[in-house]
């Protein structure tokens, strides 16, 4: 069917992700991966995430984590 699982950190490859099935996860998950008719060398795809655990909380993480990082080098 022409699906394939690629290795990613914190990205998820499936058929067709599903908000209800990625809720209380931190990955992003994609599917329905296809060649865009519109843009030549594109690509269209369906995305999903728990925006409020990516979007809000672990970006705060995050960028903490990326501050820490710098003040010690």
């Amino acid at each position: 069917d022409g699906i394939r699982d690629y290795k990613v950190t914190g990205v998820q490859t499936c058929a067709l992700p599903i908000s209800k099935e990625t809720a209380g996860q931190d990955d992003v998950f994609i599917g329905r991966i296809r060649e865009d008719i519109g843009l030549p060398n594109g690509l269209a795809f369906w995305c999903v995430a728990d925006n409020l655990r990516k979007g809000a909380a672990l970006n705060a993480v995050q960028i903490a984590e990326e501050l820490i990082k710098q003040a010690n080098q």
